[in-house]
């Protein structure tokens, strides 16, 4: 009876410790997704593989329709969602299973573009206004009734081109955000044309520069390409120039 008596506790205690049979699924199921939580941290997803490189002169073509495409789209102002239909419809075009006629809905395209693109011409020109109001007031900064903003960087000599004369110059193109949308610079190449050619924002700026004079203007968009742009220049978008004056060669304004 004694003997009893004392593995009663010890039968107790090694109850206690021995998980129920309820328990133990539990803590083996937690075991598993520890472990399969370790090991996914463990496999890091492989990187994208690198686009194959433009080897020919026929792939660089080709990729330049992509660009094309890329660039005639921006006027429309297309959310993630609206891409991912254009893709289905050039997919579903392709495979011959179009949803819609194109017959139909195509000449309601002209109509969407030119809604999105006068909703993106407001936006811009108030973003280019802010623009031009720091713009004005920065020191040098001279605003002509016109209201280009203009700023001498490096004067020249001689005598200022009239508006019939012909200018060699070399020039950078950037919109207020800093993107580059040309430059003669990286063309190497000076860039020669008639004032009376150009957007009226040149044709008056560079009435004030001499020839080695080196100036900023910055152009309001009615003073550069208005409201509708033009590709890659958003409508309504103010215009930023460094100018280099090089000459005004003797060449006969017909």
């Amino acid at each position: 009876m004694r003997a009893i008596l004392f593995l009663v506790p010890l039968v107790l205690m090694a109850q206690a410790q021995t998980p129920s049979p309820k328990a133990a699924p539990k803590k083996a199921a937690a075991s598993r997704t520890s472990a399969v939580k370790k090991k996914s941290a463990a496999v890091k997803p492989k990187p994208a593989p690198a686009p194959a490189p433009l080897a020919t002169d026929n792939d660089k073509i080709v990729y330049s329709i992509g660009l094309s495409i890329q660039r005639s789209l921006g006027r429309f102002d297309l959310s993630e969602a609206e891409l991912a239909l254009v893709k289905r419809g050039m997919d579903d075009g392709a495979a011959g299973k179009p949803a819609v006629k194109l017959d139909e809905w195509g000449p309601k395209i002209d109509s969407l573009a030119q809604a999105r693109a006068a909703k993106l011409a407001e936006r811009e020109k108030a973003v280019s206004q802010a623009y031009l109001d720091k713009a004005a007031a920065e020191p040098g900064a001279v605003k002509t009734p016109s209201g280009i903003i203009y700023r001498e960087v490096t004067p020249g000599t001689g005598a200022s081109p009239k508006d019939t004369d012909t200018v060699r110059v070399h020039y950078r193109g950037t919109l207020v955000n800093g993107t580059e949308f040309d430059s003669s610079y990286r063309r190497k190449e000076p860039a020669q044309f008639r004032l009376k050619e150009v957007i009226p924002c040149w044709t008056e700026g560079l009435q004030k520069m001499k020839a080695g004079g080196k100036s900023t203007l910055v152009c309001p968009a009615n003073l550069a390409y208005g409201d509708r742009g033009r590709p890659p220049i958003p409508g309504g978008a103010a215009l930023i120039f460094e100018v280099e004056l090089l000459e005004i060669p003797a060449v006969v304004n017909k």
